[in-house]
């Protein structure tokens, strides 16, 4: 194991090249470029392979993330994307978008002792991409097929991972959703620079190979009662998401062009997937900011930036921003600010 691991004594941290900010600005696609081959393998290297591995505890997932770090250091990738599968429905979008500052890389032994953190959000990236370029993603292959159905309703992460697991089992799985395309906020409500749509699609489009059906437009109360879904069904599963704004009492809230920022990012993206979005056209309600002129937003800073980047791309002239800086730690402060200079200026400037 000391031949290939261990490394992080002489190999410094690096994480993958950021796209350059002159082409994103033009299309607002994902951030980082891959890493290549040779740098996965280097700085998965870095991992002490520490008897309590912090990184996998601190994960909600427990994945095994020492584990397939040695194999991405060793050059057996397919092995490591079987081990990142084995206990995560969707590697791919984990290493894109899970906190891992909070979790597995916040909590790394070689990060507490100065060294820096193994980048395994970047890895897992690399990993899982790689497997879905070789044709190593297979869809589901059922092995005794039951007559129990089981209805879904809501087609967003909680719901598809569900859905995977009890189609490898043999149920007959539906799912039903409101919006015409399934992911639910992994399409909805993440940016694209975060997350392009694409890497959602391929994913849901694999479990409908593997026998797992999809009703879309689909509202319950309003298509079918609840009541007639569990006659049609052996057991239901309620996975409806976030998708509803926490009330902010502040004086004021109720004046026009007050909006909750899902409504407006929910239009964005479904403008960028080449939606006819009428309610974001006029500006009336959702936010378009090209139409409004300037955005004043309250809440996570981390969110905010997020959002300005929506905002810029809509046509927004100006921004004004309002947190409660005791409500969040001075690292995530930092790395808000951060975001925003490397990030937000360059394209506004």
């Amino acid at each position: 194991m000391t031949d290939k691991m261990l490394k992080f004594v002489n190999l410094d941290q690096q994480t993958p090249n950021k796209r350059k900010v002159e082409k994103r600005i033009d299309d607002f696609k994902e951030i980082y470029d891959e890493f290549i081959h040779d740098k996965a393998k280097e700085q998965s290297s870095r991992c002490s392979q520490c008897g309590v591995p912090f990184c996998q505890v601190h994960c909600p997932l427990h994945n095994n993330i020492p584990d397939w770090l040695k194999l991405t250091a060793e050059g057996r990738l397919q092995e490591a994307n079987d081990l990142a599968h084995s206990t995560n429905n969707m590697p791919e979008v984990c290493g894109r978008i899970c906190p891992q500052d909070r979790l597995c890389e916040g909590n790394c032994v070689i990060e507490q002792s100065g060294h820096g953190t193994v980048t395994i959000g970047s890895v897992e990236k690399y990993i899982t991409d790689t497997a879905w370029e070789k044709g190593w993603v297979k869809p589901i292959k059922v092995k005794k097929e039951l007559k129990q159905s089981v209805g879904i309703i809501g087609a967003g992460p909680a719901g598809l991972a569900c859905a995977e697991e009890l189609r490898k089992s043999g149920y007959q799985v539906t799912i039903y959703d409101r919006y015409d395309r399934p992911g639910g906020l992994l399409i909805y409500g993440i940016p694209n620079f975060k997350l392009e749509k694409q890497v959602v699609e391929r994913r849901t489009k694999l479990l409908k190979k593997g026998g797992i059906e999809f009703v879309q437009n689909f509202e319950v109360g309003k298509d079918a009662t609840l009541d007639q879904l569990r006659k049609k069904h052996d057991a239901i599963l309620i996975a409806t998401g976030v998708y509803k704004p926490r009330e902010v009492n502040l004086p004021g809230n109720d004046l026009d062009n007050i909006f909750p920022a899902m409504e407006f990012l929910t239009a964005s993206n479904k403008k960028g997937l080449g939606d006819k979005v009428e309610k974001f056209d006029d500006g009336k309600k959702v936010p378009n900011p090209g139409r409004l002129g300037g955005v004043a937003m309250a809440g996570s800073p981390a969110s905010m930036m997020e959002y300005m980047d929506e905002y810029i791309q809509s046509g927004a002239n100006y921004f004004v921003c309002s947190f409660q800086w005791g409500s969040i730690s001075n690292e995530e402060a930092q790395q808000s600010i951060e975001l925003f200079i490397n990030e937000v200026m360059p394209k506004y400037i």
